[in-house]
């Protein structure tokens, strides 16, 4: 799928595509529609967590 409309539009090809040090922000809707998914076991747990300090 590499180099397809698909992958063009792909979250991971977005994420990775940023410049260094951009911020990927995630939203309450976001957080909770990707939670609802990972419970169902359609997508693995979040594995960051918010940094504290």
């Amino acid at each position: 799928m590499q180099h397809t409309e698909a992958c063009a539009d792909c979250v991971v090809s977005f994420i990775c595509s940023r410049e260094p040090g951009d911020a990927v922000i995630v939203d309450v809707g976001e957080y909770r529609a990707l939670k609802m998914l990972s419970d169902s076991g359609l997508v693995p747990e979040l594995r960051h967590r918010r940094r504290i300090g």
